[in-house]
């Protein structure tokens, strides 16, 4: 079995991930499980999501010597003037909102743009395995589908993932928190398998 770092302490990231890669014989650890103690805080002060994971590999592999992956994502809204596209920074142009502030505010964007929009996360992900074995990727496979965010919020909550209370799924108009599978967090799944296998798999 292979035993992989996500460089991530988010519960719930590590959650959807381990159940993505649930088909394959890799462990899946997270920094809650190795000593981050000689990092300081890394500055995530990239362009995209593929900068930003791999600048948060870089530095928790320089620092770890261990076999490791960082993911990022951005959020990208149809028919917003680019200046105002969230991108990387899902949480306001500062990166610091909290969940309920993120919820106001893209509850608020929504009725700005009649009351929904669609939009979509764009996934990235650098993987290290050694010096040499470096990978990186940001493909349409391992991005989200499309999705409503609602101008209502939900009553709900998903912790660390605010816009969980205002995504809604294009087909069936139904909110995911109230779907048994949300959907546009595991649609990637397949994506996130096949960059793991061609990756690891024996030269």
């Amino acid at each position: 079995m292979i035993k992989l770092i996500y460089a991530t302490t988010n519960k719930s990231k590590i959650d959807i991930m381990q159940k993505s890669l649930e088909a394959l014989d890799i462990e899946i650890l997270s920094l809650n499980d190795v000593s981050t103690s000689k990092l300081s805080k890394i500055e995530e002060n990239g362009s995209s999501p593929l900068e930003n994971a791999r600048i948060k590999a870089l530095a928790y592999y320089n620092a770890l010597g261990l076999p490791l992956f960082s993911c990022d994502s951005g959020l990208y809204i149809d028919g917003l003037d680019e200046n105002r596209q969230p991108g990387i920074n899902v949480r306001g142009p500062c990166d610091h909102m909290s969940d309920e502030e993120a919820i106001t505010y893209y509850s608020a964007l929504a009725n700005e743009m009649g009351g929904s929009m669609v939009a979509q996360y764009k996934n990235a992900i650098c993987l290290i395995l050694s010096n040499e074995k470096i990978y990186e990727y940001m493909g349409d496979d391992i991005a989200s589908e499309p999705f409503i965010i609602t101008g209502k919020p939900h009553k709900k909550r998903n912790e660390c993932f605010p816009i969980d209370s205002l995504s809604v799924h294009i087909n069936s108009d139904r909110y995911y928190l109230d779907m048994e599978d949300m959907q546009y967090t595991t649609a990637f799944a397949a994506g996130f398998k096949d960059f793991f296998c061609r990756t690891l798999k024996p030269a």
